[in-house]
């Protein structure tokens, strides 16, 4: 059965070694909205000539670009001095080259979505 959380609010979510994000529901609207990011378009077009970019490659782009989008809040994340670091597009995508962290989003956070792509596909 699918079960249905029809809220819209932000939430936290918990990514371990004491990073938790808000963010919003992983929706339709943002998906597509992160098929646009030109990180994402220039990684899916490929010139003559050229190799494709892998499958981790890419998965490594989309979460960034959903995350860039989605992430309002952060709690767990600073600079060397442990000064807690403010919310940016670069910081979301220095965040997520952290293999721990990548993974963590992208099970907990990226992951249901793409399992409920699948159910309905198989």
């Amino acid at each position: 059965m699918l079960r249905l959380n029809l809220s819209n609010e932000p939430h936290w979510l918990d990514l371990g070694h004491g990073v938790r994000l808000l963010v919003e529901p992983l929706t339709t609207a943002v998906m597509l909205a992160a098929r646009s990011d030109p990180a994402i378009l220039a990684a899916t077009q490929v010139a003559e000539g050229e190799d494709a970019a892998s499958n981790d490659d890419l998965a490594r782009i989309v979460a960034k670009a959903v995350a860039r989008i989605v992430v309002k809040d952060w709690e767990g994340v600073g600079d060397t001095e442990d000064k807690p670091l403010p919310v940016t597009p670069s910081g979301i995508d220095a965040l997520l080259e952290i293999w721990p962290i990548f993974e963590a989003f992208q099970t907990k956070y990226i992951a249901g979505a793409l399992i409920l792509e699948q159910e309905k596909n198989g």
